[in-house]
């Protein structure tokens, strides 16, 4: 073989050898060991980059197969596994340089559009991937810069046309403002400095791939071959650029050649998925993008020509312009010119790029220029200024850049479209989006970066800053958008540099942003919001808020179209409105009223009096025809908007006083004087619109009388003018109606206020007695009658409105509201004056004034939809009236029940339950949390103690719950079988007769006892009736049985029976085999647990006069064994059956219990039910389930399975309830001893019967093969109990020394020996599992109860003790096995963890010394660290679990010494444990919290035996190793919990160790606050959700640990300013949320507490600058909050 090769070089030479046969000479050569060619590698390299260099430059020629097989043959040797380790090795093998020119041409070829390269692109990619895998091979571009530079260019612009393919035929420009303006959002709510991908979703076309067929596999392939070149080459040239000594080439070689396609590149990488790239691979690829634009653009050598072409000129005779020195750089020039340049993209994306990069500019310039020390740190932020001056201009906006003067600035903004030309780049509103996000971002970075010193700007740099702020504003206003949200984050963004920004043009700021904005899109409505609230917080900051309103008020009163207006006070804007007005001084909120109030006199006044004067001169001077008539109509629309303006002007007055702090004592007398001329003004006003409206309602009597002697003058003409008449008149009522509404509105505030001042200031004094008794003298009332009692008749009997306006559909809701409100009032003040209650005219008027206030009428309207309610007064209309008139009457209850009648009661309980009823029907539709609806508030209603608290009200719901029950039965029953309907038929359904009519007691018992006699069934229920009734019982469910009284109790009691025992579905009897009947369980379980909450209420003693409670409990169980027996549960599955019969079980223990509580005929009772169960008659019905339940010849086991089930059930729940009440009185445990002897003699056969191997015919209906193995175990267990139970009443009684044994001891031995032999064998069902140690410790304690008397015996000591030794240690053994079971998951270990504790309480309550060391044995054999390191940390895990377990057990003497004496080994052994653990952030929840808490409670149960505090040193510092950064929020949950925990129990058990361990202590303590405030930072729309609770609870528990911190003073006064200042550094670093904060924020006030006025002296000057602000703002807000209050309670401490 060797001569085959001998001439290789030769033959490759050779121009004779063909081409192909060349290429397989070169790949045999390249593959054979045998061919011994010196330098083989690097002449065969040699020789393929020859061939091909030849071929481009035509100096040779073969096949297009041949340059595709040359290409490929380089790849390989490129790609080699042989190659790259004889690199390694250090072999010199090169390329030839012309090899990179090659790369560089076919990269250059496959990036124009329209030609076809000969090769394919992922070959070439490839080779490129392969070249630069090795540094050696690599060095052909990287000693090279240009050359690097070319790649990098040519790869990025074959990646642009790659995601631009789709683009070709795809409209350019969809959905940007929503997608832009998300992705800008999003971006705002991060850290500035968080990372480099802050705009990583330009708009333009994130929407364009939609529509489009997914790629091809090969293009998808191509494409990820293609951006993995990408990568490599990015990070290749990163490292290039970095060593390069001359920034100044770099700088140049970027601005001329890289940045236009990175740019692009970065753009399109963002904006497009549908190469469904990797977002891994995207992400990277935008961070080495932006590292090069960093780097490369904006050095540290370079800071000194940005400050010579940025910074103004010092000198005028410098030379610093285009006529400088030769070279001079100007690098601010050279990038914009870059990026305004046409043709480096497609023209759509060019504006949208060139956005996105001047913010990602600003960007990195702040990040590499913005951070001085000292003296530069005003100049870098100046720079930082003037750079942002040349950006802005860049967007096209018409701003000239910072020579803006200031006389410029300050112009008005009432410039006419007209006068300014908009660059035509900005025509569509599409750029306009992109151009204000652009805008916002760069605000937001400068606010962030602090570069606007205010004070430094006026005084040396005359207000440049300011100027040039200020005419960005002016653009602002002069093109306004308001229906782009980013448009008011502009606006908020300038608001936060500076209030005098905006302040000159603030009427236009509030006319555009918040009262004319007429864009009612929710994301332009959250953007608005917050901008307005972010202007009354400012405002309120500055004390300045009269300042603001009195500029609001002017704009609410210019002309304008109100009804196109947005409302003027949202949910958002209201709560804000309330916080600002609590921070606010109460003499400048009654300011604000004083203005509102002149506002309405100065602007509203004078409109409608001038208006109805001119209407006056009309009608004397007799105009005629249409001119006429068309000055009235304007008098009508000029008064509509007027009347439109009163109301938002009362809104506004309203929620602005209904905010305020109430007077008080305390006041002091000049508010209390400005608050009575404040009321006085108000009166005023609501009395001048009052006689307005009195002298309109004359006019419009004469107009009509007017109109109707009109002559005729043409049929045409007056048909004509039909129309126009119709509408002047309807335009007329409008008015009136708007003017009336505010006029209430105002009247309603006026009272309540009033009011409220009178009752809680004495130097106060009401004016609204004087005003009611004018208003009696003028309506002729005796003067003798309570003035009050006037007023609530005038309001009862609407002589409050006008005539014409009274119950008609002019009558709008919002009036109707406000006259139920006023009448409200005027009841609470008469029940308050209390002198006249006594008299019977009073009451009938307050009955009067209840029935006006409920409005049966309104309240039983039907409803098409359920309606929805803000909970803002003045948005009440017709579509939320029936929800704000609900909650009106529901939230006052208890004021107006006492007087409505029962019928009116029987309505609002009607209401109550139908209402109920539609909310359980639609589902609970998706709704705003903060709406309300009438189902809402009928649940809130339902769920609160208030109803329980109005007897009449609840005995109404019952009422009409019982009502609609028996309607449903009525409809269901069989005549023949059962009387009871038809006698509720008989009787009628009057609501006013008492339930004991509706519900015939006596015939319901004899109806229930008939059913559980014979089994017929009274009522068949149809799937429809059921979910009918399951719907009404779970209205039942949630009312409070105590607040029944006994005669509704009784009769709701046994028709919930009767519906137990008499009640079958009718689907049983027409189909043997139902598919599903989960509702007919579900139904009977609701219906059992309402029993038993009936059954533990106070005045069931009711029930039991009328039926024995033994017959009670026969008569339940007798009826599920004939449904049983029947075949209803036989489609039941296994779950719904078990809840069924443990809802039978928990009815039978409720009601043993009470019959042996109460006293009632125990043994009678009680007998009576233990003689049913143990009869042969029950059994006999078992057994006849068993021989009747076949179906085609073979046996059914459900209906044997249940019966069985259902009577082993039914014993075990009496003999719990009789075991848990033994120890009362002698005579009863002699009685429930002979009961439990009977119970256990029954259930000892069936349990042996059950367990007993069958025959191969029997094994089909084994009850033991399909009942549950938890149930089997759980009967055996409560048979163990009941026979230990019984022997402790034995023994204690006994008297002549007879021997005492259990009677199925044998049968308790070998369950006990299968139980450990299954327990932890294999996967078992959690409930076998908790039930099985249940049993452990029970047998266990049962084995040493009859160890005692068997030692007693001769030789039978030694026996016993060996015996029980051997249980100790095989249930040990077990126990530790189990623990360590792989199956277990972390869930399931803290579901067994009360099962194992209490089988080891009684393990260890009276082990032996020997039997504990076995113990401690074993857990010292777990706590191995090896075994973690090897991965076995399940078994290490036991132990730690056994140890927490057990150090909460109580021991004997010499046990508990010894525990206590190696505790601090144990403590040692687990800290190492956790800091090895911590190391693998995947063993945190499994592994390390569950050791964190062992630790936890070791220290707890420890509380003064540990007394070396070395030891609990140790614990604080495993806690700084546990991890709490990047985790899910349930990890990190757990983890915060155990953390807390343990230092809670330093703090509470060992404060002791606080005195020389406090920094240790704080150093954890910081590592919590410092995660919740990372975790809990605003995230934007991710700020909702069940995660989010998480942090809150969290938070919950840091101001509670602060709080216990300040309560051991001693400790830690000294580290107080420290921790202060953590804390504070912390926040300055993000932005918290506002419920997270709120908790955060009080627990530092406890802190500030111990603050001396040293400490805060040396915070204010030892804090940097930002963190000194965010000190100032939080001590701030603790002296106005927190301290002012803490001195007030501080007044009452003694």
């Amino acid at each position: 073989m060797a001569a085959i090769y001998s001439g290789i070089h030769l033959k490759l030479r050779s121009p004779q050898t063909p081409w192909e046969d060349k290429l397989k000479l070169a790949r045999f050569a390249w593959i054979s060991s045998q061919c011994l060619l010196t330098n083989k590698e690097q002449v065969l390299l040699d020789w393929c980059t020859h061939a091909l260099t030849g071929w481009y430059n035509q100096k040779v020629e073969f096949s297009q197969n041949v340059l595709e097989g040359l290409w490929c043959y380089l790849d390989d040797l490129l790609r080699s596994r042989k190659l790259h380790s004889l690199l390694k090795q250090g072999k010199n093998i090169s390329l030839r340089l012309s090899m990179a020119q090659l790369l560089l041409d076919r990269l250059q070829e496959c990036a124009c559009v329209g030609s076809k390269s000969l090769v394919c692109v992922s070959t070439i990619l490839s080779v490129c991937q392969g070249i630069l895998s090795s540094p050696v091979l690599s060095s052909v571009f990287t000693t090279k810069y240009e050359l690097m530079v070319n790649l990098l260019a040519k790869l990025c612009s074959l990646a642009c046309c790659e995601l631009q393919q789709p683009l070709l035929t795809e409209t350019p420009m969809t959905e940007t403002a929503t997608c832009q303006d998300e992705l800008m959002t999003e971006c705002l709510q991060t850290e500035p400095d968080t990372n480099l991908n802050t705009l990583d979703t330009p708009p333009d076309h994130l929407e364009l791939d939609t529509n489009k067929s997914p790629s091809k596999p090969n293009a998808n392939l191509h494409s990820s071959n293609l951006f993995e070149a990408l990568l490599q080459v990015l990070t290749c040239y990163l490292s290039v650029q970095r060593q390069q000594a001359n920034p100044n080439r770099v700088f140049t070689m970027v601005t001329n050649q890289l940045i236009q396609p990175l740019v692009l590149l970065r753009h399109l990488l963002t904006s497009h998925t549908h190469l469904r790239l990797h977002q891994q691979l995207c992400r990277d690829i935008r961070v080495k993008i932006d590292s090069i634009l960093q780097f490369g653009l904006f050095p540290t050598e370079h800071l000194t020509s940005y400050k010579e072409e940025l910074l103004p000129s010092k000198e005028d005779s410098g030379r610093h312009g285009p006529g400088g020195a030769k070279g001079h750089l100007k690098p601010v020039s050279a990038l914009l010119s870059k990026l305004s340049a046409q043709g480096y993209c497609e023209p759509p994306l060019h504006y949208s790029v060139k956005s996105n990069t001047l913010s990602l500019l600003f960007k990195f310039f702040l990040e590499s220029y913005g951070k001085g020390r000292g003296e530069s740190e005003e100049d870098q932020r100046m720079l930082c200024f003037y750079f942002l001056t040349r950006l802005v201009p860049a967007l096209d906006l018409g701003l000239s850049g910072p020579s803006v003067s200031l006389a410029k600035a300050d112009q008005p903004v009432s410039v006419s479209p007209g006068q300014r030309s908009l660059p035509s780049s900005l025509c569509s509103p599409e750029n306009w989006s992109l151009a204000l996000l652009a805008v916002e971002f760069l605000l937001s970075q400068a606010l962030s970066a602090d570069i606007y010193n205010i004070a430094a700007d006026r005084i040396r740099h005359r207000e440049v800053q300011l100027n040039f702020y200020r005419a960005l504003g002016q653009i602002l206003f002069n093109q306004a958008q308001p229906s782009i949200p980013a448009w008011y984050r502009c606006m908020k963004v300038l608001l936060s540099l500076n209030h005098l920004i905006l302040e000159p043009d603030l009427d236009q700021l509030l006319s555009s942003a918040w009262v004319n904005s007429e864009c009612m899109e929710a994301r332009v409505q959250r953007a608005r919001q917050v901008m307005v609230c972010s202007l009354l917080q400012t405002y309120t900051k500055l004390r300045q808020l009269p300042r603001l309103f009195s500029e609001l008020l002017s704009v609410i009163c210019q002309p304008a179209l109100d009804e196109l207006r947005p409302p003027l006070l949202s949910e958002g804007v209201s709560a804000s409105l309330r916080t600002c007005l609590l921070d606010t001084p109460p003499s400048q909120g009654l300011e604000i009223c004083s203005l509102v109030l002149a506002s309405i006199r100065r602007y509203i006044f004078p409109a409608l009096v001038k208006e109805e004067g001119e209407t006056e001169k009309m009608e004397i001077d007799g105009e005629g025809g249409d001119k006429g008539e068309r000055r009235e109509i304007k008098v009508d629309q000029d008064r509509r908007d007027a009347s439109l303006k009163l109301f938002s002007l009362s809104q506004l007055l309203h929620a602005v006083l209904f905010s305020l702090k109430t007077l008080d004592n305390a006041s002091p007398f000049p508010l209390v004087r400005q608050s009575q001329a404040l009321m006085e003004e108000m009166q005023q006003v609501v009395k001048e619109i009052q006689q307005l409206l009195s002298t309109e309602m004359k006019t419009v009597k004469t107009n009509i009388n007017s109109v109707q002697k009109t002559p005729r003058k043409g049929k045409k003409n007056l048909d004509h003018k039909k129309a126009e008449k119709f509408s002047e008149t309807k335009m007329g009522v409008l008015w009136e109606q708007k003017t009336e509404e505010a006029t209430l509105l105002l009247r309603y505030t006026w009272v309540e206020v009033d009011t409220l001042f009178d009752i809680h200031c004495s130097k106060y004094v009401s004016l609204d007695s004087a005003q009611i008794a004018a208003v009696s003298e003028t309506e002729d009332q005796a003067l003798s009658i309570n003035p009050v009692l006037t007023h609530i008749e005038s309001l009862v009997s609407d002589e409050i409105l006008p005539a014409y306006l009274h119950h008609s559909p002019s009558c709008s809701p919002m009036s109707c509201l406000l006259l139920k409100l006023l009448t409200l009032q005027q009841m609470k003040k008469v029940l308050l004056d209390g002198t006249s209650l006594a008299e019977s005219s009073t009451v009938a008027l307050l009955n009067r004034a209840a029935q006006f206030i409920l409005a049966k009428s309104q309240l039983e309207v039907s409803l098409d939809g359920e309606q929805v309610w803000d909970g803002q007064i003045g948005s009440v209309n017709a579509s939320s009236y029936l929800v704000a008139h609900w909650h009106l009457v529901t939230s006052n209850l208890p004021l107006i029940a006492p007087y409505l009648s029962g019928e009116d009661v029987g309505c609002i309980a009607n209401v109550l339950v139908t209402s109920l009823l539609s909310r359980q029907t639609d589902g609970g539709k998706d709704r705003l949390s903060t709406c309300l609806t009438v189902s809402l508030i009928s649940s809130q209603l339902l769920q609160s103690p208030i109803l329980a608290e109005l007897p009449s009200l609840f005995s109404a719901t019952v009422y009409s719950l019982t009502q609609r029950i028996n309607g449903a039965l009525m409809v269901a029953h069989e005549p023949k079988v059962c009387a009871m309907p038809l006698k509720f038929q008989k009787e009628g359904t009057s609501t006013s007769q008492p339930l004991s009519k509706l519900v015939k007691r006596e015939t319901i018992v004899e109806d229930i006892l008939v059913s559980s006699k014979t089994g017929e069934v009274s009522v068949l229920l149809t799937d429809t009736q059921t979910k009918e009734l399951v719907n009404l019982l779970q209205i039942l469910t949630n009312l409070n049985p105590d607040g029944m009284s006994s005669e509704d109790l009784s009769s709701v009691f046994l028709l919930l029976f009767f519906m137990l025992t008499s009640t079958s579905s009718q689907s049983d009897r027409v189909v043997v085999d139902r598919p599903d009947s989960g509702d007919d369980t579900v139904f009977l379980v609701k219906v059992l647990r309402i029993l038993t909450c009936l059954v533990e209420s106070r005045n069931f003693q009711s029930v039991l006069k009328l039926i024995h409670g033994g017959t009670l409990l026969q008569a339940a169980v007798s009826s599920f064994l004939w449904h049983s027996n029947s075949g209803r549960f036989r489609a039941t599955c296994s779950t719904d059956r078990m809840n069924l019969i443990k809802a039978l079980q928990d009815f039978i223990r409720s009601l043993v219990h009470l019959i042996i509580i109460r006293n009632c005929s125990v043994r009678l009772n009680l007998d009576e039910f233990v003689s049913f169960l143990t009869s042969e008659e029950t059994a006999s019905r078992s057994n006849v389930a068993t021989s009747s339940t076949t179906v085609l010849g073979k046996p059914d086991p459900g209906a044997c399975i249940s019966s069985v089930h259902l009577v082993l059930a039914s014993l075990t729940s009496l003999a719990q309830a009789m075991t848990s009440n033994l120890g009362r009185s002698k005579p009863m445990d002699q009685t429930l001893t002979q009961m439990l002897t009977r119970a256990t003699a029954s259930l000892g056969p069936a349990v042996e019967s059950i367990l007993r191997p069958q025959t191969v015919s029997e094994v089909v209906i084994q009850p033991a093969s399909i009942l549950s193995q938890a149930f089997v175990v759980d009967v055996v267990t409560v048979m163990l109990h009941c026979e230990l139970s019984s022997l402790s009443v034995v023994d204690q009684n006994k008297h002549d020394g007879t021997k005492l044994t259990l009677r199925h001891m044998t049968l308790y031995h070998s369950f006990c020996q299968q139980i450990l032999r299954e327990i932890s064998s294999a996967l078992r069902p959690m409930d076998f599992l908790v039930s099985s140690l249940h049993f452990l410790s029970t047998f266990y304690k049962a084995v040493e109860r009859t160890r005692g008397e068997r030692e007693k015996e001769q030789g039978e000591e030694e026996k016993g003790g060996k015996e029980l030794d051997a249980l100790y240690i095989e249930i040990l053994q077990n126990v530790h096995r189990l623990l360590t079971a792989p199956w277990l998951s972390s869930n399931d270990v803290s579901e067994l963890e009360p099962a194992v504790q209490e089988l080891l309480c009684h393990l260890v309550e009276q082990s032996s010394t020997g039997q504990f060391n076995l113990l401690l044995l074993i857990i010292r054999e777990g706590l191995d660290a090896g075994k973690l390191r090897a991965g076995n940390y399940r078994e290490v895990l036991s132990a730690v679990t056994i140890v927490k377990l057990l150090s909460c057990c109580q021991f004997p003497e010499p046990c508990s010494k010894a525990l206590w004496l190696i505790a601090p080994q144990i403590i040692s052994a687990i800290v190492f444990l956790v800091r090895s653990s911590a190391q693998d952030v995947s063993l945190t929840l499994p592994f390390t919290v569950p050791t964190v808490m062992s630790m936890g409670s070791l220290l707890r149960q420890g509380e003064g035996l540990i007394t070396n505090p070395h030891h609990v040193i140790l614990v604080l510092g495993a806690l700084q190793s546990v991890p709490l950064d990047h985790l899910t929020p349930h990890v990190y949950r757990s983890a915060f919990l155990a953390v807390h925990e343990v230092l809670f129990a330093i703090i509470q058990c060992h404060p002791q160790v606080l005195l020389n361990a406090a920094p240790s202590f704080l150093n954890v303590f910081y590592r919590l606050v410092a995660s919740i405030m990372q975790e809990g930072r605003q995230r934007g729309d991710s700020d909702t959700g069940s995660d989010t609770d998480v942090y809150l609870q969290c938070s919950r528990l840091i101001e509670r640990m602060y709080s216990h911190i300040a309560a051991t003073a001693e400790s830690f006064t000294a580290l107080s300013a420290f921790m202060v200042a953590q804390y504070v550094t912390e926040l300055q670093k993000v932005t918290l949320r506002p419920d997270i904060k709120r908790h955060l924020t009080e627990g530092i006030y406890q802190i500030l507490d111990l603050c001396m006025e040293q400490d805060i002296k040396f915070l204010t000057a030892g804090l940097q600058m930002g963190v000194r602000e965010v000190f100032n703002e939080l001590y701030s807000s603790y002296t106005h909050y927190h301290k002012a209050q803490r001195q007030g309670e501080d007044k009452y401490t003694v």
